[in-house]
């Protein structure tokens, strides 16, 4: 348990289709009940579809997980309605610094103009927003949440998809005209359907560390390569909620994570860091490994894959849960359409063009990240320490620094919903206005005036 938090238990409730011994038929169904999937029900549900939420488990996601949550992202939480508690809770920031050695080499900012209704990014433990988008479900019509209700067997059709659900009083059926999967990168429902997810597993290790403590340091991201405390590896700070800070060591292939993750080894490590004039409580600790990888498609008939139950990427750039929750603001609308026959059913398919666009964009910027961060190569690595060494004294060299390219979202210049404005000569998006881009903050001439 976490000194910072306190877990709740999501309510189980029998099944109706267990009593009446019949399945139910839904608008939408939508299996997993993370930031993710949360999202996808509420925006559809919001939209009037009709929703039920399953997921296996029955409390929101153990340990911080995601932390850092973009501009954009918190701009759909903001149409969902929970964009305001994020702000309230998160700690916001707008500067990144990267340091070599002991030496401060570059440093950036998020936002470098004032005005802007939502911050660059905010770092806030995953299981708040979880809390939220759960609260925020809990009060939509139109949305059902069935938690401890474990999806296991998916057959589609072509109207619609039929689901085996399994719970502690039995199994039972329902079919739904639209499934979301929003599982995860182990998605259970990808593997049913015999589906491949492609790309690259990268040979590090890296340990998290939640640490609870009073530090008067600036809520700022702090990037470390070969640092005097952690020598020949990478170490990232980050500021988190209720007085916790995010610590990321890179450990390499060959560490053991269960011996890595007791505190007599975590301990240490931190102390290095930090000193002894800093004290601090370890609140969690986690040994991870990476993947770059992708579906082909998105979509595959009635069943449509979002976040990293479609994509996963590694975790530097924060490109994971902020793209997943960008796949079902894409998506939603366009559901809503095409069930309630405005739209024809092809819409669907520019949802997986453009998302996998997107996930293209991200896998791109996280691996050269991480092939910054994780050279595998002599030559490699002498080209990352050739870099970091002249960036101190050279603008040049700066932007070759990687430490991590941060979201963004996607400009869809090549989705097929974009059309050129031939009537008047010219294709008034052929400048700087790019569909999908945000506007520069410039004044706007309305009338003449």
């Amino acid at each position: 348990m976490l000194s910072t938090y306190t877990y709740s238990t999501l309510p189980y409730r029998k099944p109706a289709e267990l009593q009446s011994g019949e399945a139910s038929r839904h608008q939408v169904v939508v299996i997993g009940g993370g930031p993710v999937g949360l999202t996808a029900a509420i925006d559809c549900a919001q939209r009037g579809l009709q929703v039920l939420l399953l997921d296996d488990d029955n409390t929101v996601s153990v340990g911080s997980r995601g932390v850092c949550y973009a501009k954009r992202t918190l701009e759909v939480l903001d149409r969902l309605g929970c964009g305001q508690a994020m702000i309230d809770k998160g700690v916001t920031w707008n500067i990144g610094r990267t340091f070599h050695g002991e030496g401060e080499v570059y440093h950036f900012e998020l936002l470098s103009d004032a005005g802007h209704h939502r911050p660059g990014m905010i770092n806030l433990q995953q299981y708040y927003l979880e809390d939220y988008l759960v609260q925020r479900a809990s009060g939509q019509g139109g949305l059902e949440q069935r938690w401890k209700n474990k999806v296991v067997g998916v057959t589609p059709a072509t109207d619609g998809v039929a689901l085996d659900v399994e719970t502690e009083d039995g199994r039972y059926q329902v079919h739904a005209d639209w499934l979301i999967v929003a599982d995860g990168a182990r998605s259970s429902v990808r593997r049913m359907l015999g589906l491949d997810i492609e790309g690259k597993v990268f040979q590090d290790r890296f340990l998290i560390a939640d640490v609870v403590m009073k530090a008067a340091f600036p809520a700022e991201r702090w990037f470390w390569f070969d640092p005097p405390f952690h020598p020949g590896q990478s170490v990232l700070l980050h500021r988190e909620a209720d007085n916790v800070w995010r610590i990321d060591f890179q450990l390499g292939w060959d560490a053991d994570p269960e011996v890595e993750k007791q505190p007599a080894r975590v301990i240490p490590r931190i102390q290095a860091m930090l000193g002894p004039e800093h004290e601090f409580e370890l609140e969690w600790v986690s040994v991870y490994t990476f993947q770059c990888r992708r579906m082909q498609s998105f979509r595959h008939g009635r069943v449509l894959f979002v976040g990293d139950a479609a994509h996963q990427v590694s975790p530097f750039g924060a490109r994971g849960a902020n793209s997943g929750i960008q796949d079902s603001d894409n998506l939603a609308w366009k559901l809503k359409l095409v069930a309630d026959g405005d739209a024809p059913d092809a819409l669907l398919d520019t949802y997986s063009e453009e998302r996998v666009a997107a996930a293209d964009e991200n896998l791109l910027n996280s691996t050269r990240s991480t092939d910054f961060i994780t050279p595998k190569s002599v030559v490699s690595r002498c080209f990352r320490n050739a870099v970091l060494t002249l960036a101190g004294k050279h603008a040049f060299a700066r932007t070759l620094v990687n430490s991590g390219r941060l979201s963004v979202p996607t400009i869809l210049v090549a989705s097929r919903l974009n059309t050129p404005d031939s009537d008047t000569g010219a294709d008034a998006f052929g400048g700087t206005m790019i569909p999908g881009a945000p506007m520069d903050d410039e004044p706007v001439r309305v009338e003449g005036r």
